[in-house]
């Protein structure tokens, strides 16, 4: 049998697929630190709105305490917007933010 040929992409493709992988989580879910809410609260909140399992939400709840905030979550604004106005209603300061590339 004979060798396929090795497929080569235009600069366009190689950019469209770029572009295409940077926007596909364009935003996160930030939570922030604060003085009032407890760990408890932070854990079980990530666990049912963010729908995260016990051990990702206390990890982030620890990274929340010592950085003052953690991106809990990424996607779209429309996907993020539900679950930080839940998070905001629990107590817990939250905001949506679009992802900075580096």
């Amino acid at each position: 049998m004979g060798q396929q040929p090795e497929k080569t992409y235009s600069p366009q493709q190689w950019e469209d697929t770029m572009l295409a992988e940077e926007i596909q989580f364009p935003f996160q879910l930030i939570v922030w630190n604060d003085h009032v809410n407890t760990f408890d609260w932070v854990i079980q909140s990530l666990m049912e709105v963010c729908g995260h399992a016990f051990e990702q939400a206390e990890q982030c709840a620890l990274i929340i305490h010592n950085n003052g905030k953690y991106a809990v979550k990424e996607g779209n604004f429309n996907q993020l917007r539900p679950l930080c106005e839940a998070l905001l209603d629990r107590g817990i300061n939250a905001t949506v933010e679009e992802t900075v590339g580096t």
